[in-house]
């Protein structure tokens, strides 16, 4: 019991976490644009690398400002980035601006020597580091985001999974994608500080993925999702106490054998049932293709 003062915090960290980015990976799921919260990540690392070639404290509010000021960059590229014919997958848009995010980071970094260990620190992470403030601050944050989604949920879940009926009834989908990525971009900026990328990227999708096993409906892939990453943000913190390990690794390590475990349960005790086949929101209905599907059925 010594320990859990000072495991308090990184664990409510974890919650919210689960809280915001089980939600958000249904929608990065069912769109079908998997490596989103990563190449938002980069961007968001490159927008804090320009702040430190510019003389910005790197933990500053102008450095933070700056970097999401580069997420909502991306935001815009992603939501224009779909096309009405189907030929070029958005994933394809989303790995060439992850590709050139990196690769201008490192030509940065290249001219801003003696200050990438904060950089380092960004994109790394150290949930265990976090104090109550820093929680307080994020929760808030992601309660507004959340409070957004609630709103608005009926529009979101419409584009990511029927994007055809959406733009039949006449929705912008490029104006709300813009806003589904930035609203995406305020939570990655700040979540990347917090636990870095690959941790952040697990609390996105393992948890989707792993309620797919089991769910079609959202209201149970949500249940099953916040239920999965409250369970193991807790033994992954467990995990890193108990063998003295690197938190976030353990956390991710963790997240990928409880995956594990539900897919073979799925498999033993799920096995007749067949999985949904989903078609993602990549890119834009083709009106002809759409009312020749609707002829037909």
């Amino acid at each position: 019991m010594e320990i859990l003062p000072f495991l308090l915090w990184p664990f409510i960290a974890s919650l919210i976490l689960t809280g915001i980015h089980a939600y958000l990976g249904v929608h990065v799921v069912e769109r079908g644009v998997i490596f989103v919260d990563l190449a938002l990540a980069q961007i968001a690392a490159l927008g804090a690398t320009i702040a430190i070639l510019v003389g910005m404290d790197p933990h500053g509010r102008g450095a933070y400002w700056l970097s999401l000021a580069f997420t909502f960059v991306g935001a815009a590229i992603f939501a224009f980035a779909r096309t009405r014919r189907g030929h070029i997958p958005q994933e394809a848009f989303i790995g060439i601006a992850y590709a050139v995010a990196s690769a201008t980071a490192i030509l940065a970094m290249s001219k801003a020597t003696g200050e990438t260990e904060h950089l380092k620190d960004m994109l790394v992470g150290n949930i265990l580091a976090v104090d109550k403030h820093e929680v307080i601050r994020t929760a808030v944050l992601y309660g507004m985001v959340g409070l957004f989604h609630y709103i608005f949920r009926h529009r979101f879940l419409m584009i990511s999974t029927d994007p055809a009926e959406a733009e039949a009834r006449g929705m912008n989908i490029r104006f709300w994608d813009f806003l589904f990525y930035a609203s995406f971009g305020f939570v990655v900026t700040s979540s990347v500080a917090i636990a870095g990328v690959l941790l952040v990227f697990c609390y996105l999708i393992v948890p989707s993925v792993g309620a797919m096993l089991f769910a079609d409906r959202v209201g149970p892939r949500l249940a099953i999702g916040w239920t999965m990453g409250t369970l193991v943000s807790a033994l992954g913190v467990y995990f890193s106490v108990l063998g003295d390990l690197p938190t976030g690794a353990a956390i991710v390590c963790t997240f990928g054998a409880v995956l594990v475990v539900m897919f073979f349960v799925q498999v033993v005790f799920f096995h007749g049932h067949k999985a949904k086949t989903l078609e993602g929101a990549s890119s834009l209905p083709n009106p002809k293709e759409a009312t020749t599907q609707r002829s037909h059925s």
